[in-house]
């Protein structure tokens, strides 16, 4: 387990390592400027009354009457601001809220997951209160200020549990600044606003290497929001302002450089965090266009684009719902619509606007972010091979007609959060046929925290009952995979293959090769090398499912699994998925078992 502590801390590179310890070296003794931090209690109107006219565009129903949280789940919206150091979920309070940041602990079993008290915080309710003014609903205005006085009330610079993470800050500056354009409030922004920005931005800048360091979305969060905040500041004749906007530039074209890849592959291996990161640029991107600001460089916009056609391929057009690959926090940056959570199609068409003129859905609801934003919807249509590789991710897409599936195999430049090579996830008009599991929660009861990243809870084969690697902590697995064989993706008369393979740090192999037609998927395991047995597991679409022989039916589709060797357990058991954050249900799983190296065959049929 040294040796593997070692390799895994190699590969997540030396010098991130030594920019988390001296961050948190720098906390713990005081020598990171970060503990000195001081600012005023910002109070007054942040927001003027809106003097244009109406907008006119559909707001989001979201924040009326509920709350509305982790994009799925609804809390009664009360007369007062709510309680912001309360988790809304268990009603328990943060000890010592009106401590400094750097002495609230991240973890706490008392009130357990901390995001579930940074949530509120995130200003989601900002941009729909905005909305709601800006289409002459002067109550909304009021509530806006009144929620805002009360947020700085009770979350003074910088004690409390809502100023330890950078990020959630960023999206706090994000968020207002977006507010601000709704309402028209840019150029004359009241002072108290701008006074807001700035103490969030001396809370950003002083600890941004350790979000640089993280190789995730931290980084694009927080150099977007000192980018977008300096660029205000300087247009509010406030000097500082260019040191941040300098920061932040520099480090955003940093970040889409090194996470961003050729392909738009994003370092987290996550369809929602893929969009946090998309709609993180594209709201930088909107604000630098606002200002006039120097475009960024030819490989920023190459990269921006790379990563929108990357979750557009994921996104099917009929509902807008994509694999629930990698981890999923229930994020959404940009929530401008009442569109669904898990309807990517808003995200895609902001950024297909933003950086290559092209429009990916025609009309529909996906343009309000668009109209809201004052971008110009585009005329051109998007037009992209619909089976695509993405191989600097590790992601193989085949289309055929209405049926999708998306092939995971292992290409793991950062690190990993799910034990999921060669999963399968196949999707037929909008249908998710074949599920990722999610992830439910980053701080919950051990079952759960191990059960959701592990090999159990994807449609791929598990060996002598271990994950394809180990966890080292919350966040970390170890012995990270490498692809030993690729077959790319091949497209001809209405058939697309693909295959990859790999061998694990036990020396247990598995070649998985997929054929895709208009009408069936079939998937071909070879595997080996491992010590007692092999378990092949689809996770279905919930239903009623009948067992015959070897097949399996819903009365609508049919999965048959046969082998060259004994199946010694053929079998649907139960199991879970979470497509929302904090919510989970039962759905079922075939396990087909077996004892011996072999090949195995599943064909899934549908009319």
């Amino acid at each position: 387990m040294l040796l593997t502590k070692i390799k895994t801390a190699y590969a997540l590179g030396v010098g991130n390592i030594l920019r988390v310890l001296s961050y948190r070296l720098g906390v713990k003794t005081g020598i990171n400027p970060v503990r000195r931090l001081q600012a005023p209690l910002s109070q007054g109107d942040f927001f003027a009354p809106y003097k244009s006219k109406p907008a006119n565009l559909s707001p989001v129903e979201a924040w009326r009457d509920d709350m509305l949280l982790f994009s799925y789940w609804r809390f009664p919206l009360g007369e007062t601001p709510p309680a912001w150091h309360i988790n809304p979920f268990n009603q328990k309070a943060v000890a010592n809220a009106e401590k400094p940041w750097w002495q609230i602990p991240d973890f706490d079993p008392e009130v357990g997951d901390i995001k579930q008290i940074w949530e509120l915080s995130r200003f989601d309710w900002v941009l729909a209160f905005a909305q709601c003014a800006a289409n002459g609903d002067a109550k909304a205005l009021e509530r806006l200020n009144l929620w805002l006085n009360d947020w700085c009330t009770n979350n003074p610079p910088y004690f409390g549990p809502n100023w330890k993470c950078g990020q959630e800050a960023s999206i706090r500056v994000m968020h207002l600044a977006m507010a601000a354009l709704i309402l028209g409030q840019t150029c004359d922004a009241n002072s108290t606003l701008i006074e807001l920005i700035h103490t969030h931005l001396k809370r950003i800048a002083p600890t941004i290497q350790y979000a640089i360091a993280q190789d995730n979305n931290h980084g694009t969060s927080e150099a977007a929001a000192l980018f977008m905040g300096g660029a205000w500041l300087c247009a509010m004749g406030i000097s500082e302002g260019k040191r941040f906007e300098r920061m932040g530039r520099k480090w955003l074209e940093n970040r889409v450089s090194k996470i961003v890849m050729e392909d738009g592959s994003f370092s987290q291996y996550s369809t929602t965090y893929h969009r946090v990161m998309l709609d993180t640029l594209s709201m930088a991107e909107v604000w630098r266009r606002h200002w006039q600001c120097p475009v960024f460089s030819q490989r920023f916009y190459a990269r921006c684009y790379a990563a929108t056609v990357w979750l557009c391929t994921m996104a099917n057009e009929h509902n807008g719902d994509a694999p629930n690959i990698g981890a999923n926090d229930g994020a959404r940056l940009l929530p401008l619509t009442d569109s669904a959570y898990r309807d990517f199609r808003p995200s895609v068409q902001l950024a297909m606007a933003l950086f290559a003129n092209k429009n990916a859905y025609g009309e529909g609801e996906w343009n309000l972010p668009l109209q809201w934003l004052g971008v110009a919807i585009p005329t051109d249509s998007l037009v992209e091979p619909q089976s695509k590789m993405f191989d600097k991710g590790g992601f193989a897409v085949l289309a055929v007609a209405k049926a999708k599936a998306v092939l995971r195999y292992a290409r793991f430049r950062f690190r990993p959060s799910h034990a999921d090579v060669l999963h399968v996830d196949l999707w037929l008009a909008g249908e998710n046929l074949l599920r990722d599991a999610g992830s439910f929660s980053y701080n919950t009861d051990a079952k759960w925290q191990e059960y959701f990243p592990s090999t159990v809870s994807h449609n791929t084969v598990q060996f002598d009952g271990r994950n394809q690697m180990p966890r080292l902590s919350r966040f970390l697995l170890g012995d990270w995979l490498t692809t030993s064989a690729l077959e790319p993706v091949k497209s001809a008369d209405g058939v697309n293959t693909v295959a990859a393979a790999y061998k694990d740090a036990k020396e247990a192999y598995h070649k998985r090769a997929l054929t895709l037609t208009k009408n069936k998927l079939r998937v071909v395991d070879d595997i080996e090398g491992f010590e007692s047995s092999a378990v092949l597991r689809w996770r279905l679409t919930p239903g009623t499912w009948q067992v015959d022989g070897q097949s399996i039916s819903n009365g609508k589709h049919s999965l048959t699994v046969s082998a060259n060797v004994a199946i010694s357990r053929f079998a649907i058991v139960e199991g879970w998925e979470s497509r929302f954050y904090l919510h989970k249900e039962p759905v079922p799983v075939l396990e087909v078992e077996v004892q011996q190296a072999g090949q195995l065959v599943t064909e899934y049929s549908w009319a």
